[in-house]
């Protein structure tokens, strides 16, 4: 076990280990040491206080303007307030009979102060905050430890205050930084002018100035980026060494067939990654590849033209989809798609024609296991499915290849459970109908090569959006109703997305729960202190007792019953339906070319990329699509900001940068999407795409020159210690 192993109980003690082990999750001196600080204040440079917000921990730099004792009315005890101010905001502490604390904190002193942001009579106050006084006078410890240098500012807790987490890490740095190793190679770093470890751990713990700090941000960013990488390459050399069987195209077979039956022609876009994903099934080795790209781009068509590739070479193809609803669309829109190449063995089917099945978890018995015995058999070519296609009794008589659709659903034991049911294994597509940053797509897919269509076949309409200011404007919503019974009137059809379902809650707990779950998958609506989020139950009550009154109403969510769910979406691709009141059970996958009008409800209360994503059901015909997005946020907020960029734009690349500014990227990077665990602190990924992109060339040339890093021993020991037990899993199984 090396130095950085070593546990903080022998550094710290057990009582403050145990603090920083609970509030920190900070074990080992490593740790510790790569816990860096989150911001830098300057001796004189105080903190701007206006820009606190409320229930945040802080640590702020400021100065005592005024201290009063205030002794309780017809009761013991008294209230001690001090009011720090930055010169231009102020902030009241309070500390409740602590009286005796007036001897430290006097008007002029300056200090750092730490607490959580609470609210009293409309007042941000801390209420009995930690602090250390800096003397600007006096040789006192504060002022030493911070003298004629940058003061660090920790991600701290309410047990363990910055300056306390300081005196940890100066201990650390005392003892323990001769025993940092230098896991970048020596010519790397001086190609790229990146300081030694150990500078660089000292100077971001200890910058004298800002040249100092943003010396070591460099060199640690460098770290961050390098190691991922360095995982990602071993991953993909890995890959690229297991077998697997070559399928290649069949001149005369089911994808010439196919192809002649197209009423159209592939865009340049198509036929480009079509011929990416040929050669990759065409190899000795599994193909691992992302295909991502815009809303209505035919991504579900070159993923077809892939899996008929695949049957042509005398094996199976499978579709994994995160929803019951989408694996119903894509298996009613790929059956419509092959005519009768989809009925192989039936009467009037083609010869050349494979079986399609569809399995869910909610299929009558019977059906179940006819599309058991199919896809075991060998008879279906393709099997469409959602999780059910994972349970252990689903086998494939020869799976070629997995297509999994919107990857970020699923887990990464569930994809990998799948691709185990192949012999050798199996090629493998992964497609996203949200657009990555490219950085992005650098990390968290990292082990995947990609492709992007960003080109949408000709005869798609535009789409015009626009935000329908509730507050500002109240007629605006009228006249949104009025511009639905237009396109009806027209022939077309509507959407009508509400954030929450809003039928009955059940009683028994179980129930409950699940319901909550149904809730939470189908809706993506974050929770706030502003009134409940409308429901499509209450929305479409709503409208057809009043608006849109004797239209042809229907609603959609994830708790009806699954026939039920699609007995209403074969109604409405049928035209029976006028309009469709949903949640976004409707974001991917649902393509019905006559709705030419969207209205999203309370539309701030979701995501930009699933903003648009919505937006894309409309406009998939030759009529022109509008989309109406709703909200009582005022203008200037940062929610009506966010819905302007997504009227302003259509690009979803645009739009995928602007979701990642305003989100923490560990969500972006976060197990809920990768199944990895964020651990970078200083690379970002939306702002270094230049460091992320030089740092993969770098790693695949270091993999390829030493699979194993025998030569570069450092190198694999950070590796080791970074890569936790579900990050190893996670590229182990890819």
């Amino acid at each position: 076990m090396g130095a950085l192993d070593e546990p903080l109980t022998k550094l710290v003690g057990d009582r403050t280990a145990k603090v920083l082990a609970d509030s920190l999750k900070l074990h080992t001196v490593g740790d510790l040491l790569h816990h860096y600080p989150r911001r830098y204040v300057e001796r004189g440079q105080l903190t701007s206080l206006d820009e606190l917000e409320v229930d945040e921990h802080v640590t702020v730099l400021a100065r005592i303007e005024k201290v009063t004792l205030i002794p309780f009315r017809g009761r013991k005890g008294d209230r001690l307030e001090v009011i720090v101010t930055d010169g231009r905001a102020r902030l009241s502490l309070v500390f409740f009979n602590q009286g005796w604390r007036q001897k430290d904190l006097r008007p002029g002193a300056q200090g750092l102060f730490a607490g959580k942001v609470g609210l009293f009579n409309r007042t941000r106050q801390l209420a009995s905050p930690d602090y250390q006084l800096i003397d600007e006078e006096a040789d006192t410890d504060a002022a030493t430890q911070f003298a004629g240098r940058l003061i660090p500012v920790y991600p701290a807790s309410a047990q363990m205050p910055s300056w306390k987490l300081s005196i940890c890490i100066e201990t650390a740095l005392t003892k323990h930084l001769p025993d940092v190793g230098e896991p970048l190679p020596a010519d790397l770093r001086a190609a790229h002018d990146l300081a030694p470890l150990r500078e660089a751990l000292e100077l971001i713990h200890r910058p004298r100035n800002h040249a100092e700090r943003e010396r070591a941000q460099a060199r640690l960013r460098w770290d961050e980026a390098f190691v991922l990488q360095v995982a990602l390459a071993q991953r993909r050399a890995a890959d690229s060494a297991l077998p697997a069987k070559p399928r290649t195209p069949r001149s005369g077979g089911l994808l010439d067939a196919f192809d002649a039956r197209l009423p159209f022609t592939l865009t340049e876009g198509q036929q480009k990654v079509c011929g990416e994903i040929l050669r990759d099934l065409a190899t000795e080795h599994p193909m691992h590849r992302l295909l991502q790209g815009e809303v209505g781009s035919g991504k579900t068509l070159v993923a077809l033209r892939a899996m008929l590739t695949v049957v042509d070479a005398g094996g199976q193809a499978v579709l994994l989809a995160p929803t019951e609803v989408l694996a119903q669309q894509h298996h009613r829109s790929i059956v419509e798609m092959m005519g009768d190449l989809a009925e192989g063995g039936m009467l009037g089917g083609s010869e050349l024609g494979t079986r399609v099945t569809l399995l869910t978890g909610s299929m009558g018995t019977p059906a179940r296991r006819q599309a058991m015995l199919d896809m075991a058999s060998g008879d279906a070519g393709l099997a469409i499915g959602t999780h059910a296609l994972i349970e252990d009794k689903v086998q494939f008589q020869d799976l070629g290849l997995v297509v999994v659709d919107e990857q970020h659903r699923f887990g990464v034991e569930q994809r990998d459970a799948l691709r185990a049911k192949g012999g050798q294994p199996p090629h493998l597509l992964v497609m996203t109908a949200t657009p990555i940053p490219r950085t992005v797509a650098m990390t968290v897919f990292g082990d995947l090569e990609t492709s992007v269509l960003d080109q949408l076949p000709s005869g798609r309409s535009p789409i015009s959006s626009h935000v329908v200011p509730v507050l500002e404007k109240p007629n605006f919503l009228a006249r949104t109703w009025e511009r639905v019974r237009e396109e009806v009137g027209k022939g077309h059809q509507a959407y009508v997305v509400c954030p929450r379902i809003g039928d009955e809650e059940p009683a028994d707990p179980k129930k409950k729960r699940k319901a909550a779950a149904d809730d939470l998958e189908d809706l993506g609506a974050a929770s706030d202190e502003r009134r409940p989020p409308l429901s499509v139950v209450e929305t479409a009550e709503m409208l057809a007792k009043g608006p849109l009154a004797g239209l042809r109403l229907e609603i959609l969510h994830g708790r009806l019953a699954p026939d039920a769910k699609d007995d209403v979406m074969r109604r409405f691709a049928a035209g029976e339906v006028d309009v469709l009141v949903a949640t976004t059970v409707i974001e991917v996958g649902v393509n019905v070319p006559n709705s030419t009008v969207m209205v999203i409800m309370d539309a701030d209360r979701f995501g930009v990329s699933q903003l648009h994503q919505l937006r894309g059901r409309v406009g998939r015909g030759s009529a022109a699509g509008l989309c109406l997005l709703v909200s009582e946020m005022p203008a200037g907020s940062a929610a009506r900001a966010r819905l302007d960029a997504v009227a302003g734009t259509l690009d979803g690349f645009a739009l995928s940068r602007i979701d990642l500014e305003q989100r923490r990227e560990g969500d972006v990077l976060g197990q809920a999407q990768s199944g990895v665990k964020s651990s970078l602190k200083v690379l970002s990924v939306l702002d270094d795409e230049d460091v992320i992109a030089t740092a993969r060339t770098e790693a695949t040339r270091l993999v390829a020159a030493d699979p194993d890093l025998a030569d570069h021993p450092e190198l694999r020991t950070v590796l080791e210690s970074l890569l936790d037990e579900e990050r190893a899993e996670y590229l182990e199984k890819g």
